[in-house]
């Protein structure tokens, strides 16, 4: 899964750790998240969609699969 939280993140003017206190989670879950490492759960994904004031298609998008 593919993300806009580090743009949308950037945009408000805050770091990992102000977005990970804003959604009770740790810099590194966030850095995790925006990396592409960890997908959130959808309470989390909730979470980071109320705080930027958008919805979780907005900044959460399935990777795009190549045609064969």
């Amino acid at each position: 899964m593919r993300n806009r939280v580090r743009e949308a993140r950037q945009k408000q003017g805050w770091t990992q750790d102000d977005l990970g206190r804003r959604v009770g989670v740790s810099r590194q879950t966030i850095n995790a998240i925006e990396n592409g490492r960890y997908d959130p759960s959808l309470p989390l994904a909730f979470k980071l969609a109320r705080v930027f004031e958008t919805t979780i298609e907005d900044l959460f998008f399935p990777e795009e699969t190549p045609v064969t």
